[in-house]
């Protein structure tokens, strides 16, 4: 038998379920079968298959090992019932099982086919600790673009409460309908359901994708806000940095009346905009200075241009992102909402 081939670690898990073979339901690990010849020659190496990533079942009831694997004889991903017989299969090249696509009953499964889902972190383990930054500033600051910046140039996750709870309402989750009539009443969402719905979303980013690190845009809003993060992640819990982004009213003010040539905004007016700004100074400062007491604050000048923000921005996250991604030029779309290019006429 040749020797085989060398292969980063196989450290994910795949979750199975909803299929018509109960059976086949569960959680499977990185296969730890010895090295093998498949039927296509290849020899296996541990965690691998046909050059694929490959899983065991979790239980080890599983009678063919890997029981979710790559056959390259017939391009298709492959899960097998405890007997070992084939039950399921998707034809394609991808390099990992599909996700996003509906699997094909083969001879001995029974539809309907699965829903696959890959963790990057070990499902039965507890989730590892965010690395949290919280992002304030008035109306108009820039924090969204530079949040978007920050995850598509450095790899970041954005988060957005009011995208949260958008999300959640169209998911139809659990809080779905205490939203909607806190909203429906023109009140404002419970702090500790919004903070819910940051600490799952961080949980469920970690755990299909690996990423750790959040920017949470505009949170928190106020000292009740804050006091709502310590009810779900607890006062003993490190307090994230907050990175605010100072910025004159009347540079402000110039940002939301340009924005609203094009934005589309209700509140993008002078009116709205001062009420916004008003109610910043009211509820989001105390906060603000809050975390400035503790040393929690980076205050970061956002008067400046796009791009002079932006390399604050990307010099205080510098020691928790990957260098490689620090490295990378920018992309298209960085470039663009850095201003160094115009946006496409047909977007």
């Amino acid at each position: 038998m040749t020797e085989t081939t060398k292969f980063e670690p196989n450290t994910l898990f795949i979750e199975v379920s909803g299929s018509g073979l109960p059976e086949v339901d569960g959680l499977y690990v990185p296969s730890e079968a010895p090295p093998t010849k498949s039927e296509s020659g290849v020899v296996s190496s541990p965690g691998y298959w046909n050059g694929k990533m490959a899983w065991d079942r979790a239980d080890g009831k599983s009678a063919r090992s890997p029981a979710i694997s790559y056959s390259n004889s017939y391009k298709s991903w492959r899960i097998c019932r405890l007997d070992g017989h084939l039950a399921y299969e998707l034809t394609c090249e991808d390099e990992l099982p599909p996700t996003g696509r509906e699997w094909n009953v083969y001879k001995m499964g029974i539809a309907p086919a699965p829903k696959v889902e890959i963790f990057h972190v070990d499902p039965r383990k507890p989730c590892p600790e965010p690395n949290v930054v919280f992002v304030l500033g008035g109306p108009g600051a820039g924090k969204g673009t530079m949040c978007e910046l920050a995850e598509i140039q450095l790899g970041w996750t954005h988060l957005s409460t009011g995208d949260l709870l958008r999300a959640e309402q169209e998911a139809g989750g659990p809080t779905t309908e205490i939203i909607k009539e806190y909203i429906a009443a023109g009140k404002l969402v419970p702090n500790e359901i919004v903070v819910r719905l940051l600490k799952d979303a961080m949980e469920r980013t970690t755990r299909t994708t690996g990423k750790r690190n959040f920017l949470i845009d505009g949170f928190p809003r106020s000292l009740s806000n804050l006091e709502a993060w310590y009810e779900v992640f607890g006062r003993e819990a490190e307090l994230p940095t907050m990175l605010y982004f100072e910025c004159p009213f009347d540079v402000l003010e110039q940002r939301i009346l340009g924005r609203a040539r094009y934005s589309g905004r209700a509140d993008d007016n002078v009116d709205a905009m001062k009420l916004r700004f008003d109610t910043f100074k009211a509820e989001t400062l105390p906060t603000v200075e809050l975390f400035k007491g503790k040393g929690k604050c980076v205050e970061l000048d956002t008067s400046q241009d796009r791009e002079a923000v932006y390399t604050l921005l990307r010099d205080q996250l510098a020691q928790y992102t990957d260098q490689q991604l620090l490295d990378q030029p920018l992309t298209e779309k960085a470039e663009i909402l850095l201003g160094l290019r115009p946006y496409p006429k047909d977007a």
